[in-house]
């Protein structure tokens, strides 16, 4: 599954916390990689990931918790 994280709307957003999230759902993204799509979803760029199918329930609830818009594409 493909989404399109479009913001973060928390008052004070965790790096850390969404950085580690973005590593931990996606198939294919490092930990340097996620710190670097943290730095630009937070600056107001939309990111796209990939998330395995099976963590994808996980994955959205997790986006979720931490105040993060996304949209599904596919």
């Amino acid at each position: 599954m493909k989404l399109n994280l479009l913001s973060c709307d928390a008052q004070r957003p965790d790096k850390r916390a969404i950085a580690k999230c973005i590593a931990e759902v996606s198939s294919s993204i490092s930990e340097s990689l996620a710190n670097e799509l943290t730095d630009i979803l937070l600056e107001g760029d939309a990111v796209d990931i990939e998330v395995h199918d099976k963590n994808s329930g996980s994955a959205l609830r997790s986006l979720r918790k931490l105040s993060i818009d996304y949209e599904i594409i596919e």
